[in-house]
């Protein structure tokens, strides 16, 4: 027979003396159920009982437990003493719910106790947490007296709540009134010198801390290391934490921070190895600064093997490991990783977070998947600013300006405000698909509707809006009309159109200021190069050339890759190292036959050498970008689209040639080139053979 033990019954009246020890009791072994049953059958409860309940639920996660025995007290007609009202201070911050620090603060100014130097610190802390600095700013300035605690409190309220500058202010009229901040009040002001990469007053504040001994307290080293980190200062950083005589997690985090956004990625890897070396428990907080650091230096590779020894490790990413690492997926154009960490984006249910959600957003965009960047959109329960540019900025890299527009009118409706970057997207949308009137129209409103006033960038979105529609005279009159410096983005999307339509004049004139704007760009020389070649003014091509040769300016080679099965495939022009070479030039043979009974001939004119026209044609078939997307033909797998990225803009036959394949394989063939998708589908290109 299986015995039951029965919960003893709580006496219905307890004197204040036995109600608080049977209270402490049910505390000790955790029954806070039962301390409450005990509490509330205690007539007049003492101060130091309630003191005692309040807090304990408060220490033990429960804080609207504790606001629902406060008030229970105003029900019973008992009037809470100071020490009631300081517990109840620090579970309404606990809570997080301003609406009940307020109604505390002002049940504190209704019994007279505001005055209360301790219950007032409590209070703005309370605010603090609940991030209402308006409320803090009010106990504060009601204070008669004021302690170290009272500044510190409200200085990192304002920290906390995002005004560092107010967070200063207030360190500095501390100092001003005779007050001397202890290493609390230096440890949380300094962040405020972190965010405002005020060097100066970090110093200041260093010099403070070393003549007042605090050089020995971690917290306030820590910060100190984190605030020169901020500030881009390696060397101090550095020093302050080989000084230290205890090391924390946060102080190691805080130099590996400074190596890697200050570019000294080798030094940031050692130290990364000599913590491990030490049996330093790194945090996620450390992976995360190693994983982001390797994308800020540009060490794709290292980033993925980092993320692979980070899960081996036994930390699981978060949402900021996975908005540094997705951009990786998006470099090396691994669509099938990025599906990965989409995957565990949802099982992991950071789906709510709106970051992860739009960097796996962009991170399909740029891998070529447009439908997935909709879907994942689609998905979204709240979208910010940054959501619907992204979305915006998506649609125009795809060359989908027409849907650009219908996302930003969306946009408008909810009442999200559109900013710079959001006219940015859109005209940017409108250049790449000839929408000029409509382009034309939203700049016109951007300061008049909107407020954002028109920056270089935006201008030179316009002169890019005139130049791809054709209108390549309105555009040079609109770059001398822009108030400000012309951009090289203005003058280089004025010289890539000449190219198109051939205008030798104006491509004269926006090279030249090219030149002068960014002399070592070879991209300017080998366009103008090649308008002047494809006009047949020798002399003056062999003069851009000269030129170039004369400053050291080498071309870029072209590349092209793809990613089949988990491996990413490489291609240069007239490669051969492919294990599949021979089957790669073999389709392309049949295809050149078939094209030329199609009646296709090869534009010789993108090839520049001074060889015969067969030996051009010849050079064309071997271009990076037609060798990739051979091979992705070769190795569909019953795929029905192949992906292939180029660093450099598509050369114009291999674009015919491409269009050519997509009809006569029957698959769709997306190129992402240094200047936009082109999507290729029964013989036709998004791009509308203009880009």
């Amino acid at each position: 027979m299986v015995s039951t033990k029965v919960a003893p019954s709580v006496p219905t009246k307890l004197s204040s003396h036995l109600g608080h020890r049977l209270v402490k009791a049910a505390l000790n072994v955790g029954d806070f159920r039962r301390a409450q049953q005990l509490f509330d059958n205690i007539p007049q409860p003492d101060p130091t009982t309630s003191y005692t309940l309040i807090s304990a639920l408060t220490t033990y996660g429960l804080p609207h437990e504790a606001i629902r025995l406060y008030a229970s007290l105003w029900a019973r007609g008992i009037k809470p003493h100071n020490s009631v009202f300081l517990a109840v201070a620090k579970a309404s911050g606990a809570s997080g719910d301003v609406l009940r620090v307020k109604q505390v603060h002002d049940d504190a100014i209704r019994c007279g106790v505001i005055s209360d130097v301790f219950l007032g610190n409590a209070l703005i802390h309370a605010y603090g947490k609940c991030k209402c600095t308006e409320g803090a700013r009010r106990v504060f300035d009601d204070l008669v007296v004021k302690d170290v605690v009272s500044w510190t409190c409200m200085s990192s309220c304002y920290v906390n709540c995002g005004l560092p500058r107010q967070g200063l202010a207030v360190f500095h009229e501390m100092g001003r009134k005779g007050v001397k901040p202890n290493s609390v009040t230096v440890s949380s002001i300094l962040p405020a010198c972190s965010e405002l990469k005020d060097l100066k007053s970090g110093r200041a504040i260093h010099g403070f801390a070393m003549r007042h001994e605090m050089m020995e307290n971690v917290f306030v080293c820590s910060a100190l290391v984190s605030m020169y980190a901020r500030c881009l200062s390696v060397k101090p950083a550095r020093l302050v934490f080989d000084l230290m005589p205890h090391r924390d997690v946060v102080s190691w985090n805080g130099v590996l921070t400074a190596y890697f956004t200050n570019k000294e990625y080798e030094k940031g890897l050692a130290l990364f190895s000599q913590m491990r070396s030490k049996v330093v428990k790194a945090d996620e907080a450390t992976w995360n600064a190693v994983i982001g650091g390797c994308m800020e230096n540009g060490q794709t590779d290292e980033a993925v093997e980092m993320l692979r020894k980070m899960q081996s490790m036994g930390f699981k990413p978060n949402q900021i490991t996975i908005s540094s690492f997705l951009p990786a997926c998006s470099i090396l154009k691994s669509l099938r990783m990025g599906k990965e960490v989409h995957c565990y984006v949802f099982r992991h249910w950071l789906v709510w977070d709106l970051t992860t959600l739009t960097a796996v957003l962009y991170m399909y965009a740029k891998c070529g998947d447009l439908n997935l960047s909709r879907n994942v959109f689609g998905m979204m329960h709240r979208k910010d600013v940054v959501a619907w540019n992204t979305m915006i900025i998506a649609n125009a890299m795809h060359g989908n300006g027409k849907e650009v527009l219908l996302l930003f009118e969306s946009m408008l409706q909810s009442g999200m405000r559109p900013n710079s970057v959001t006219f940015t997207g859109v005209l940017s949308g409108c250049s790449h698909s000839r929408l000029v009137e409509e382009g034309l129209q939203i700049f016109n409103s951007m300061g008049r509707d909107h407020q954002v006033e028109p920056d270089a960038n935006h201008y030179a979105c316009m002169v890019d809006v005139f130049s791809r529609a054709g209108r390549l005279v309105e555009a040079y009159e609109f770059i001398q009309r822009m108030p400000m410096e012309p951009t090289a983005s203005a003058w280089g999307a004025l010289l890539g159109a000449c190219r198109v339509y051939k205008n030798v004049e104006l491509a004269k004139v926006s090279a030249s200021k090219l030149f002068e704007i960014e002399p070592n760009n070879p991209g300017n020389y080998v366009s103008l190069f090649n308008i002047l070649v494809t006009a047949k003014l020798w002399n003056e091509a062999s003069k851009a050339r000269i030129l170039m040769k004369e400053r050291g300016i080498t071309k870029t080679p072209g590349c092209s890759w793809l990613q089949v099965g988990n491996r990413v495939y490489t291609f240069v022009v007239g490669d051969k190292n492919n294990m599949e070479s021979d089957k790669i030039y073999d389709f392309l043979d049949e295809l050149d036959e078939k094209m030329k009974l199609a009646g296709y001939k090869p534009d010789t004119d993108y090839v520049l050498q001074d060889v015969d026209q067969e030996e051009k044609a010849a050079s064309l078939c071997s271009h990076s970008e037609r060798l990739a997307v051979a091979f992705g033909i070769l190795n569909l797998n019953g795929q029905s689209s192949i992906r292939v990225f180029k660093n450099l803009r598509i050369c114009g036959d291999c674009h015919n040639v491409i269009k050519y394949i997509s009809k006569d394989v029957g698959v769709t063939i997306i190129v992402r080139d240094s200047l936009r998708f082109h999507h290729f589908r029964n013989g036709n290109c998004s791009c509308q053979d203009l880009w």
